[in-house]
């Protein structure tokens, strides 16, 4: 094998891991144990290079995740139950949209 083809494939990356964790997150509106899983399989990847695709999906499906906290704490807050079911509606919509964008951006190998 010569110098240039190691270093191809060593700075190829590996997507697996980012669709493996889009299916986890997929998976919320059944049980929101799977989103947990995912996250904490985001946090301990740490081999990941900063400035890399895998990186930009990681912190795009961190950031997903954070960002559903809110919705769902305002849901869980807000008496009237029509004001209730509404942030978890919106919440869910928001981290639908999240995940089916950035789980086709990493398809196409685009950087979110």
């Amino acid at each position: 094998m010569t110098t240039s083809n190691m270093l191809s494939t060593s700075t190829t990356q590996d997507k697996t891991v980012g669709h493996f964790l889009y299916a986890m997150m997929s998976a919320f509106p059944l049980f929101l144990i799977p989103v947990l899983v995912s996250f904490w399989l985001n946090l301990i990847q740490k081999n990941i290079q900063p400035n890399s695709l895998l990186a930009s999906h990681l912190r795009w499906q961190r950031l997903s995740i954070i960002g559903l906290c809110p919705f769902f704490i305002a849901g869980y807050c807000f008496s009237p139950l029509w004001l209730s079911i509404t942030m978890y509606l919106v919440g869910i919509s928001w981290f639908s949209y999240r995940i089916f964008k950035g789980w086709v951006s990493l398809n196409e190998g685009l950087m979110v």
